[in-house]
């Protein structure tokens, strides 16, 4: 791969999700995540297709590549395992996925934006396909709680990084209005004030702590990243 085929965060980073960082503060959510993912994939059907919608490096593609038929894509990265393309315009024909993935993208995408990129997925999945989308929640614990004594919600990251952070409950109502139902949500994190960022400090070693908090909390209103599947009506 050349310099040329990505863009955006992968170019000052690199693969970064290839081999996380032990200090990245993300660290034990995006393993949990992967976990929970994983999970869903292997218990697709061999030969299922699947698109990874917005996959970055295409982490996932390249693992399930031997036994699923799934296709990644993204707007800033381009491999031979991801072929370079927009979610507001999917390079797929109509129904074409039995499934898909939507991880950690929409928070990156504008508000007006995010309608769109849903429609997209709704278009190219089957009828009666499932979506499986991640997604920060702006009204996790720890900003409900600073709501309450600064009336202001922390966001997920800055306004550059996620201009289209969201409260879980307003997602949902976009999720109902592209065409989808929910089957199933699953939080992961639920961030409770002072052990957060004592977490966050040293992710990689206290993520046996992040691990205790979401068996204990697992409400995906409560928690810092929701994990939804959802069904094309």
């Amino acid at each position: 791969m050349t310099p040329s085929d990505v863009s955006g965060e992968y170019a000052e980073r690199g693969d970064y999700h290839r081999a996380p960082d032990r200090a990245w503060d993300y660290l034990p959510t995006y393993l949990a995540k992967l976990a929970r993912v994983r999970g869903w994939l292997n218990a697709l059907p061999a030969g299922t297709s699947v698109l990874d919608a917005g996959c970055g490096e295409g982490v996932l593609v390249e693992e399930f590549a031997g036994r699923l038929a799934i296709e990644g894509v993204d707007a800033n990265y381009t491999s031979r395992h991801v072929q370079r393309g927009s979610l507001l315009a999917l390079p797929f024909p109509d129904g074409r996925f039995a499934r898909a993935l939507c991880l950690d993208v929409l928070e990156h995408l504008a508000y007006e934006d995010q309608p769109k990129a849903l429609s997209e997925l709704h278009r190219v999945l089957a009828p009666g396909g499932e979506l499986l989308v991640s997604v920060p929640n702006l009204a996790h614990l720890q900003s409900r709680v600073h709501f309450l004594l600064t009336g202001r919600l922390i966001r997920t990251a800055s306004e550059v990084k996620h201009p289209g952070d969201r409260p879980l409950a307003e997602y949902r109502r976009l999720f109902d209005r592209a065409g989808f139902d929910v089957l199933a949500e699953q939080g992961v994190f639920p961030t409770v004030p002072i052990l957060t960022a004592w977490i966050r400090r040293k992710p990689a070693d206290r993520a046996w702590l992040h691990g205790a908090l979401t068996r204990l909390l697992p409400w995906p209103s409560l928690s810092f990243l929701a994990i939804v599947s959802l069904r094309r009506r």
